[in-house]
């Protein structure tokens, strides 16, 4: 034993951290559990991991809130960019993970522990997005990852914890489950495969609303503060709400598939009915009061920056310079977006806003123009296809189609 055996274990009370807590016990080390809430536990989730944790013969347990700086630090930023990873996934675990180990290595240091510990396994994104950020904030801290180094198996554990007396619901552990507040993840046999479906009973949230309604978001500068009329402090807040309304809709269901850090596919189930509905609310109301190249230059950086952070890349101060840049074109990005709810679908049936730039003042696509003649076309027109026609004059290009057979 060395005078300084403390270890911070990364803990969510499941299967992989739960193992590691006796594991790291029995290797005579003093196991400090730390939950990290980035909004996935109520006040009775964290007192019942507690008293596992204390169950599992660790020293301490202490559970850190960081719901509101993780939505300031990173979620902001996913909604200003739209970020849908592979235009389908809302980096729900990805961010997460970003900030529970931002958090944890602090706490170590904090406490002046000698090793950092957490469940990933050797096949995901996760080891690399914990290790990275620990060797950044806390490069004295040695790295301790049971089910990594030990190859461990899920059945494998079961039968450990089993056998050391532990009380679970291993028939539950059969299907990995994160809960966060910007989506939660749901991962199976059925999706280490490329064809099946996750069934019904492995979503945690069951569909149990019938019944079509409307409902209206209200975004300032980029930001959800109000819905149905009703405003809230803070944008978790309307986060968790919208996330009470959708769910029981099924919407924000899907399965990702994607390229992992360690270049391997990965396919994993996600719900995430509140992301989902707010980014696709946010950036309706976009496409409505920002020029067109702000989109364009938007869409590029926001691609970009969710895959740097994906992988883990948070603490790159070029994101930082991204961040200045997305904030910068929330100005007059104010107004509200109205959207049908039915149970597995939504619409999003327009927005109203001081800043709509598709003002009829200026003319009606298709129909009325206000601001301009026709004659004003006709020179725009011959400047703006100037250099392509002298382009094909220099060259003599007809297009005929014969070109492509020399």
């Amino acid at each position: 034993m060395t005078k300084n055996n403390k270890v911070v274990l990364a803990f969510s009370g499941g299967l992989d951290t739960s193992f590691c807590a006796i594991y790291l016990k029995e290797q005579k080390m003093q196991v400090h559990a730390l939950t990290i809430n980035t909004g996935g536990f109520t006040d009775a989730d964290v007192k019942n991991l507690e008293k596992h944790a204390k169950a599992l013969g660790v020293a301490s347990f202490k559970c850190i809130n960081v719901t509101k700086d993780y939505y300031d630090k990173i979620i902001k930023y996913l909604i200003f960019g739209n970020v849908l990873k592979n235009n389908t996934y809302p980096l729900s675990v990805s961010a997460e993970r970003v900030s529970q180990a931002i958090a944890a290595a602090e706490y170590a240091t904090a406490i002046g522990a000698e090793s950092i510990a957490h469940g990933s396994t050797g096949a995901g994104n996760d080891q690399v997005r914990f290790d990275m950020i620990f060797n950044i904030l806390a490069p004295n801290v040695k790295i301790i990852t049971p089910i990594r180094d030990l190859k461990l198996s899920r059945e494998k554990e079961i039968e450990f914890l089993k056998k050391h007396g532990v009380k679970m619901n291993f028939e539950k552990a059969k299907y990995s489950i994160n809960k966060g507040m910007w989506g939660t993840s749901v991962g199976g046999k059925e999706t280490l495969t490329s064809n099946l479906p996750l069934p019904e009973d492995a979503w945690p949230t069951k569909v149990s609303n019938g019944k079509a309604e409307k409902i209206t978001l209200s975004f300032h500068q980029g930001e959800l503060r109000e819905i149905n009329g009703k405003k809230f402090k803070h944008p978790v807040d309307a986060i968790m709400k919208l996330n009470e309304i959708a769910a029981p809709f099924g919407i924000g269901r899907d399965i990702h598939v994607g390229d992992t850090i360690i270049g391997i596919k990965g396919r994993v189930g996600f719900e995430a009915a509140a992301p989902v509905l707010i980014i696709k609310a946010h950036h309706a109301l976009e496409k409505h009061v920002l020029t067109k190249w702000q989109v364009y230059w938007k869409d590029n950086l926001s691609v970009w920056y969710g895959n740097w952070l994906h992988e883990g890349q948070f603490l790159d101060p070029v994101m930082r310079n991204i961040e200045s840049f997305l904030q910068s074109t929330q100005e007059f990005v104010n107004g509200k977006v109205h959207i049908a709810l039915a149970p597995h679908r939504y619409m999003i049936e327009g927005i109203e806003s001081d800043h709509d730039l598709m003002s009829d003042k200026f003319g009606k696509y298709g129909e009325m123009n206000n601001t301009w003649s026709g004659e004003d076309v006709k020179g725009f027109t011959k400047i703006f296809g100037n250099q392509t026609s002298i382009f094909y004059r220099v060259n003599d290009v007809k297009m005929t189609g014969k070109e492509n057979e020399n």
